[in-house]
């Protein structure tokens, strides 16, 4: 069974195709620039990869060139499209409606485009690759996988803010958190790594990216996560302020004449590392003036750091106690001096840290980082969200 994953963005679409049998990447590849002149595909084999530059006008002109190389004679890994069992889709938003994958018909879709008020960045492109798919591959079964799903666990006291209890029934005012099908994924793993089962864990998974959430999984369930109503609640990220006082938003529009989008689009766009710092929002160059002596620079990584361990203590909190914590994602799977300021300070939890390990993890494996000693297991777990969707669509139409 091949299942083609996408990911489709507002002039990209990102795919692989996974023989589900061993769990085999066959190919993966990028669509990029849909709609301006210099569009192209980038498509990738056993690390091989080749570029076409060709203009696409739509995401279903991108769909077709990406099918066109799937079964190319010389660059493809399939001889016809009939191989290709079903199509998982990475979909942002399920409204609090949909808590699993579910086959997308027509009311799907149209549930879809009713959640685009709490998505507007991503619920159009989700959309369109959804129908793209649906007109490029007329009979294919199209899976929607939510990344709001895993954490459709959470307690209602966990999801709601303490605001007028009607805009939570009126207008859907509530946590729903992001990030799901990797926390899914990182959660399921390290229990797989630790030969225990889910069900008897507490964990605490770390995806920490450029968008960096934290989810308290207990019992193999989601009870709570650091993203909110959109994904600028929680931790500070690259380039989005995480948790802030509301009333700052007032505050600034009246000493700056700003309106509310534009104070918005500062907390999402120019904030977080790049806010303090004023270098970039990518890690590895805030890291690189910290060490050179920029204060700003060590600021900023001073207040990423913290941000992630108040989360790690408050869902330690929450669970009662914690049995593993794991990190993923670019920050969370590459920089060992980031994990090692992270997890100071943590050995009252029963965390014995093992630095040396640490610092000697091999890149894109599953890796333990604490010592044998530790009553808290701490990992390292290269997050793959393709997979996640894959394995829940086989799950899917295997029923």
């Amino acid at each position: 069974m091949n299942i083609l994953v996408i990911n489709a963005g507002s002039s990209s679409i990102k795919y692989q195709l996974i023989d589900m049998e061993e769990e085999k990447v066959l190919a993966k590849g990028l669509v990029e620039k849909i709609g301006l002149k210099d569009s192209k595909i980038t498509h990738k084999v056993n690390g091989k990869a080749t570029e076409i530059e060709k203009p696409l006008n739509n995401h279903a002109d991108g769909l077709d060139l990406v099918l066109k190389v799937l079964v190319d004679e010389k660059i493809g890994v399939i001889k016809s499209l009939s191989e290709i069992s079903a199509i998982g889709h990475r979909i942002l938003h399920g409204g609090g409606k949909y808590d699993k994958a579910v086959i997308i018909d027509n009311k799907v879709l149209e549930d879809l485009k009713n959640f685009i008020p709490l998505g507007p960045l991503h619920m159009p492109a989700n959309i369109l690759g959804v129908e793209a798919c649906q007109k490029v591959m007329p009979g294919k079964v199209n899976v929607g996988v939510f990344d709001t799903a895993f954490h459709a666990t959470m307690p209602e006291y966990a999801y709601m803010y303490a605001v007028p209890y009607e805009w939570c029934e009126k207008y859907g005012v509530r946590k729903y958190g992001f990030h799901g099908t990797s926390h899914e994924y990182i959660a399921k793993e390290t229990a797989r790594v630790m030969n225990k089962d889910i069900k008897d864990l507490r964990i605490i998974s770390c995806h920490l990216g450029n968008g960096a959430s934290v989810c308290a999984v207990k019992n193999g369930k989601c009870i709570d996560t650091s993203m909110g109503f959109t994904p600028l609640e929680g931790l500070v990220m690259g380039t989005r302020c995480g948790d802030i006082d509301p009333a700052v938003v007032e505050y600034i529009i009246d000493e700056t004449k700003m309106d509310v989008h534009q104070v918005l689009k500062i907390f999402n766009k120019e904030s977080g590392l790049l806010g303090i710092s004023g270098v970039s929002s990518d890690m590895r160059d805030v890291l690189k003036e910290a060490n050179n002596g920029n204060a700003r620079a060590k600021l900023a990584i001073d207040k990423f750091v913290y941000s992630v361990k108040k989360y790690i203590g408050a869902y330690a909190a929450s669970m009662g106690g914690v049995d593993a914590i794991s990190f993923s994602a670019g920050t969370g799977e590459n920089r060992d001096d980031i994990r090692e300021q992270i997890m100071e300070g943590f050995e009252y939890l029963g965390v014995d840290f093992d630095k040396e390990a640490n610092k000697n993890f091999v890149r894109g494996e599953n890796f333990k980082i604490s010592k044998n000693s530790s009553k808290v297991g701490v990992y390292i777990i290269p997050t793959d969200e393709e997979m996640s969707i894959a394995r829940q669509t086989k799950e899917l139409i295997s029923k």
